[in-house]
């Protein structure tokens, strides 16, 4: 049923799909937002902004890889599926196309609290492509067009500030015009491949090279500060060239967990996922990496790649002599290509293929396409808002890889809060902000725009100080009710599931609260049942088996009941530290402040800071590394005599100061 639906969907959306400039039709010449790009960024902004209201145009260069997986086939892990789990509580698509292309589900971490658990998945790939394209074709207010974007257009207001005004296509197509543009280029921004000595233009194999001309309106017209970075991937391999019974089978978990609040189960049925393998490089992968050295040109290059995910050729560098493991992941339910996760490596094909053969299950592997490099252009992140909006350019937007990021769960993301922002600046609406302390992509951006990366920016739970209050079970609770009332960006059906949540779990808490007895009644001397559940080994259904009358009703929330009930008393404890913080953010910080001559005793490193980065509010500026904690003291009490001269001079007009871009 599914299926059929999705090729109606893809049908029926045809009517909205053009390309440019062969053929070139526009349904519409303007826009209240465009987006560049069709990634996970892309996609994710294109779908908020159309649920928030506005006339969306997605512009891709090629429709056929919209939602396309580019690096590993694979969703979530160790603070990605909290990511994903808040995408979807906002209404975004990943999760749920995650659940439709699953074929092997198992949670991260399951040995430590449910706080740090990473929901992940292996993903088909054409399954997730397609669910992603039927989705957006399906979206009210959205079109999508195959084009190469040459150049931004923008109108400078006053030296130093400019307005987008839309984009203009390759090929002499005429003017796109939008109120908003988000920018989600990925690693198409001015982007090479590498392969051994050779190097080309383009952001992914098989694809054409972006536009210089976008690049160049950053830098020259804009004048923003962009960077370099590099990634990687792996070599595929064909399955039936491995000897799997040399490897080390690791099978899904039996019982699936869905990523979207949605979905009770997920596509792919427990008895059909597929395992994964466990492999370990040797002493040759190491030998052959050295012999290869000179003829790899990306390894010998300065500039910065990912940390976490480090090629082999940087791994055998950086730690001679150990042995590394390399994952085995299937790439589909009917493909022949294992994706061998760990070997990203950008040596010449002929050495690709020694390298892979010192692994003893990879004696005789064949290889389907080579692992390259990529180097790219990026933002530095830090000349954006916490909306994501270009400080000094109203109405641009960027998301993703040209932030600085690496990752499909980081990109995404960016991408809707991106989407959902773009929107609202298109729409008059002001422009919205997620804390720290409410979500982890509120924790993403807030990293970006206030500190900056200086290599690939992977997120961690560790990143987030209130990860106990910031889980993976939770967020429906945490945004969903928020993305209806608030930002706009979630559905009336998704809203009322969250409610009847909500209101089941408060329900279930106030009978568990009122149950009490005696020291003797239970097996350990405590009188509310609530406390009980604190207890390691005694589950909700371990209750309700004891009360079922009381208890039984609730017992589709046993799980989340268990790991609230764990959880509460600590997240009682950090709420003065997160009022705290929420106050800290309410002041607002004017972007016109000239931090050089401020009237404060301010060290001139300090100020320089300050002057760079340009904070939005008083709680970023916190977290601005080289703060001093004195500075922060003098900062506060600079903010709080401008808060309130203002508000004794202009009563209930605190808009000049407070108002976030």
């Amino acid at each position: 049923m599914l299926t059929r639906k999705w090729w109606s969907s893809l049908r029926n959306g045809l009517s909205r799909v053009s390309r440019a400039p062969a053929g070139y039709r526009a349904i519409h010449r303007r826009y209240d937002v465009i987006v560049v790009g069709g990634g996970h960024a892309g996609t994710e902004a294109a779908a908020a902004a159309a649920r928030v209201g506005a006339e969306t145009l997605l512009v891709t260069q090629k429709i056929d890889t919209i939602g396309a997986l580019s690096c590993n086939p694979s969703l979530g892990g160790v603070g990605k599926g909290q990511l994903v789990r808040e995408v979807d509580a906002l209404d975004g698509l990943c999760g749920r196309a995650g659940d439709r292309a699953g074929i092997h589900f198992s949670v991260l971490n399951r040995s430590k609290g449910p706080a740090v658990w990473g929901p992940r998945a292996q993903l088909d790939r054409q399954r997730y492509r397609d669910f992603i394209q039927a989705e957006l074709l399906a979206t009210p207010r959205l079109e999508v067009m195959e084009g190469s974007v040459e150049e931004l257009l923008v109108e400078e207001e006053r030296p130093g500030r400019h307005r987008v005004t839309g984009i203009r296509l390759a090929g002499h197509a005429p003017p796109l015009e939008a109120s908003s543009v988000i920018l989600t280029t990925g690693t198409f921004l001015s982007g090479f491949l590498f392969l051994g000595q050779t190097s080309s233009p383009g952001g992914r194999i098989g694809d054409p090279p972006s536009s210089s001309g976008l690049s160049r309106t950053l830098k020259e017209t804009l004048g923003l500060q962009v960077g370099r970075l590099r990634t990687g991937t792996p070599p595929r391999i064909l399955k039936d060239s491995v000897d799997l019974t040399l490897a080390t089978l690791h099978p899904p978990d039996q019982h699936p967990t869905p990523f979207s609040f949605l979905n009770t189960h997920t596509h792919c049925k427990p008895e059909e996922q597929l395992p994964c393998y466990l492999v370990r490089t040797t002493p040759g992968v190491d030998r052959v990496v050295m012999e290869s050295l000179d003829d790899n040109s990306h390894i010998q290059e300065d500039t910065k790649g990912p940390r976490y995910c480090p090629s082999i050729e940087s791994r055998v560098l950086r730690f001679p002599g150990r042995s590394h493991q390399v994952w085995l992941e299937p790439e589909g339910m009917t493909s022949n290509l294992l994706y061998p996760q760990g070997l990203s490596m950008t040596m010449p094909p002929d050495m690709q293929l020694r390298l892979l053969r010192q692994i003893p299950a990879l004696h005789r592997v064949e290889i389907s396409t080579p692992g390259y490099g990529v180097q790219y252009d990026y933002v530095c992140p830090t000349q954006l808002c916490p909306s994501l909006q270009v400080k000094t350019t109203q109405g641009l937007f960027l998301a993703g890889q040209i932030n600085g990021t690496t990752g499909y769960e980081e990109a995404a993301a960016q991408g809707l809060w991106a989407g959902v922002n773009a929107a609202r600046s298109a729409l008059a609406a002001p422009l919205l902000a997620l804390s720290r302390t409410e979500s982890y992509i509120g924790v993403l951006i807030d990293d970006l725009v206030t500190r900056g990366v200086t290599e690939p920016y992977r997120m961690f739970t560790s990143r987030a100080e209130f990860r106990t209050l910031l889980r993976p079970d939770n967020a429906d609770l945490r945004l969903t009710l928020k993305g209806f009332e608030e930002v706009g960006c979630v559905s009336a059906q998704r809203y009322n599931e969250a409610v009847r949540v909500k209101e089941g779990l408060e329900e279930a808490f106030s009978t568990l609260g009122s149950l009490s007895r005696s020291p003797r009644d239970w097996i350990v001397s405590f009188s509310r049942a609530t406390e009980l559940l604190q207890y390691n080994d005694i589950t909700y259904d371990d209750l309700a088996a004891a009360l079922p009358e009381s208890l039984a009703p609730f017992l589709e929330f046993s799980q989340r009941l268990k790991i609230e009930a764990v959880y509460r008393p600590h997240c009682e404890l950090q709420k003065k530290e997160i009022q705290r913080i929420e106050r800290e953010e309410g002041m607002y910080l004017s972007p016109d402040l000239d931090y050089l001559s401020l009237p404060v005793s301010l060290s001139n490193e300090v100020r320089e800071i300050l002057d760079r980065v340009r904070p939005t509010t008083l709680g970023a500026a916190t977290r601005l590394p080289g703060m001093t904690p004195a500075a922060i003291v003098h900062l506060l009490n600079f903010v709080t005599r401008a808060h309130k001269t203002l508000m004794e001079r202009e009563r209930g007009r605190v808009q000049p100061v407070s108002q976030l871009s």
